[in-house]
């Protein structure tokens, strides 16, 4: 893992994130302590619509009227 310094990480960063597109992590360091570390981020999953479909099962009497004692609890 490299390091660079805040002043080289503000003039290069262009240049560092080349280096973390292609697998490297960065760690930026002020005074000679780590501050902040550069990673490749995580490409994003793509959402299938219908993926959980059959997975979750809605009761038939799902909005029907509460009894009133447990209605009372809500109020």
């Amino acid at each position: 893992m490299a390091e660079v310094g805040v002043h080289e990480a503000k003039t290069q960063l262009s240049r560092l994130l080349v280096r973390v597109s292609s697998g490297e992590e960065i760690t930026i360091t002020r005074g000679g302590e780590p501050v902040a570390r550069l990673v490749p981020a995580t490409p994003r999953r793509h959402r299938r619509l219908g993926a959980d479909a059959g997975q979750v099962v809605i009761a038939e009497d799902f909005d029907a009227s509460l009894d009133d004692e447990i209605a009372a609890t809500f109020e």
